[in-house]
């Protein structure tokens, strides 16, 4: 696939593999190398801008855009992600709960909660709030946190204020044909601008991705950015291209460098 999606900020060409500046700046490089990579669009993270300095004081001077001095399209993540990674979590059909791992402090984290950080930090593009599954899991447990995570679409959906701000929704199912289908197909029901397959690189390995990618894609719109989440080794590049994927995003390549 080849094709292009217009922002704010500008239009993107895809396929797109996007740079990951986690906390509103990409480490050892300014926004003026990272344009000369050829970088059309990056992210940056809710939960970790969350934290430090804050969706208020980043809305205060004037979103991130101003923020980090970067001028093309921004996507920020919904902290889905980071949430599954942390010890000691607490998921439940409101929300999470959890400490912050610099201070400790108790948060909860919501799709409402979410979907407000990341209006204050003003990306051209943010994500539905979904509960990241780890690998392995039980069809049992995978069903019960799908269904979830598209309740928790619906009310990111209704709190969403931004109407400059494209909100994309994100699939989840682990590596269950099935689950997926009944994931993506619910997805298209609310009609995302825009849909990411979630839950992959969380450890299943490239052959499983591949087989999942090779199930889901043929279910999503062809008219709409197909997103895969975390991916960012050459190899997995490449695979997902072949199988019709049109965004990618990791920290891999800045951090081996590094």
């Amino acid at each position: 696939r080849r094709g292009r999606f217009t922002t704010p900020h500008g239009t993107v060409q895809t396929p797109i593999f996007m740079p990951v500046g986690t906390a509103a700046a990409m480490k050892a490089m300014t926004m003026a190398q990272l344009k000369e990579t050829g970088a059309q669009i990056m992210l940056s993270n809710a939960y970790h801008l969350n934290i430090q300095p804050g969706s208020a004081m980043v809305k205060k001077f004037g979103g991130l855009h101003s923020f980090m001095g970067w001028d093309g399209p921004i996507l920020t993540d919904s902290g889905g992600f980071q949430v599954f990674s942390l010890p000691g979590k607490r998921v439940d059909d409101e929300g999470v709960s959890f400490r912050y791992t610099k201070n400790s402090k108790e948060v909860r984290l919501t799709p409402e909660v979410s979907i407000q950080i990341q209006n204050e930090l003003g990306a051209d593009i943010i994500m539905a709030f979904d509960e990241c599954v780890e690998y392995p899991t039980t069809h049992e447990y995978a069903k019960k946190s799908l269904a979830r995570t598209l309740a928790w679409a619906e009310r990111c959906i209704a709190y969403h204020k931004r109407e400059d701000q494209a909100l994309f929704g994100i699939s989840q199912g682990a590596l269950f044909k099935d689950l997926r289908r009944e994931g993506i197909e619910a997805l298209k029901d609310m009609d995302f601008p825009g849909y990411a397959l979630g839950g992959l690189s969380v450890g299943e390995g490239i052959e499983n991705m591949k087989k999942a990618l090779d199930f889901s894609t043929p279910w999503m719109p062809q008219n709409k950015p197909r997103y895969v989440m975390g991916i960012g080794l050459p190899e997995d590049i490449l695979e997902a291209v072949e199988r019709g994927i049109d965004m990618m995003d990791c920290v891999i390549p800045t951090k081996y460098a590094r």
